[in-house]
């Protein structure tokens, strides 16, 4: 196992934390707002970073002691995603990240795993030329969905800790 990390000519080998989640469609905005609030999710030149699965069905059956008391018959619950991103390898952040998606969570026990990574991160040389970028192929990579999402309102970068 790789335990260190590495570099290549194009890029560097970082070791970081994998963070996923698992929510309502619905609940993933609020909760990436108070994620981002805390760190910017930084990769390179971009911020905010992170990426959310297609919709699948959640299985789930409430014991006694649940809020929405016990129940005989397993529920199945659709439209829950899973949302994943990189932090630091820093405790003390990943602790103020993983409360603030308990508190953002509409769920009683959300489901949040935390992992070591070993992820890439571009050393930023100039690969203008390249001819499998997408600026050197079919343009941005933007589509009219893309765009929508894109109204969503920007909020200011936030310092990295």
């Amino acid at each position: 196992m790789i335990d260190s990390g590495f570099e290549t000519k194009s890029l560097r080998m970082e070791l970081l934390l994998l963070v996923t989640f698992q929510a309502p469609s619905a609940d993933v905005e609020r909760i990436m707002e108070a994620v981002v609030a805390i760190t910017p999710l930084r990769m390179g030149k971009y911020d905010g970073n992170a990426y959310q699965s297609a919709q699948g069905i959640e299985r789930y059956q409430p014991l006694e002691g649940a809020a929405a008391g016990a129940e005989t018959e397993l529920r199945r619950r659709p439209g829950t995603v899973e949302v994943s991103f990189e932090l630091p390898d820093d405790q003390a952040l990943a602790a103020r990240v993983v409360e603030a998606i308990f508190q953002a969570h509409s769920y009683q026990e959300p489901v949040i795993r935390i992992q070591p990574l070993l992820t890439s991160r571009s050393k930023g040389l100039d690969d203008r030329a390249n001819p499998n970028r997408w600026w050197n192929t079919t343009g941005d990579c933007k589509t009219a969905d893309q765009d929508r999402l894109d109204k969503v309102p920007r909020r200011e970068s936030v310092a990295a800790e």
